[in-house]
C-alpha cells in the first residue's frame, strides 16, 4: 500500500508532463502550418482555421486585430510576391510557441509602403504566439527592418 501511495504522485506528475509535452508539440505543429500555408504560401483564407477571432498582435505602440495583421501580411506578399518565410527554430512552453524565422524574397511589387526595387532581401525575425484551444490568440513579433531597408537600397548601408 505504501508503494502504491508513493508511486501515484509520480504517475500523476509524469502524466502531466506527457500531456504538456503533447500540447506543446500540437502547438508547434499549428505554428509550422501557419508559417508554411499562410505566411509563406499566401493562403489567407486559412486564417479562420488557425487564428482566434479575437486575435491580437501586440505592437510596441499599438495592437493590431486579425484583420489588420492579415492586411499587413498581404502587403508583404504584394511587395515580395516570391516571399518564403521559413521557421528555423520552434520552442514550446505552456501555451506559447517561439519561432525564429528567416524570410527571403524579391521586392518586385509595392506593398506596405515599399516601392518596387527589384532587389532581393533576406531577414531574420522572432515571433511568439500564444495558442489557446488550437488557435493562435496572441502574437509578439520583431524583425530586422533596418537590414531589409538597406538591402533594398532604401536606406544607406552601415559601413
Amino acid at each position: 500500500m505504501k508503494t502504491l501511495i508513493a508511486v501515484s504522485p509520480c504517475l500523476f506528475l509524469f502524466g502531466g508532463f506527457v500531456f504538456a509535452s503533447s500540447l506543446q508539440e500540437q502547438n508547434k505543429a499549428i505554428a509550422r502550418r501557419a508559417f508554411e500555408e499562410i505566411l509563406s504560401g499566401g493562403r489567407f483564407e486559412l486564417a479562420e482555421q488557425l487564428y482566434a477571432k479575437d486575435f491580437i498582435n501586440h505592437g510596441i505602440h499599438r495592437n493590431a486585430s486579425l484583420e489588420e495583421d492579415q492586411a499587413a501580411l498581404k502587403g508583404w506578399h504584394q511587395a515580395f510576391p516570391d516571399v518564403v518565410i521559413v521557421p528555423q527554430k520552434l520552442i514550446g512552453e505552456d501555451d506559447l510557441v517561439t519561432i525564429y524565422w528567416i524570410a527571403s524574397g524579391t521586392n518586385t511589387g509595392t506593398g506596405n509602403g515599399l516601392p518596387a526595387t527589384g532587389k532581393k532581401a533576406e531577414l531574420a525575425g522572432i515571433t511568439i504566439w500564444r495558442i489557446v484551444d488550437g488557435k493562435i490568440k496572441e502574437e509578439w513579433s520583431a524583425f530586422d527592418q533596418l537590414s531589409m531597408m538597406q538591402q533594398l537600397g532604401l536606406l544607406p548601408a552601415h559601413k
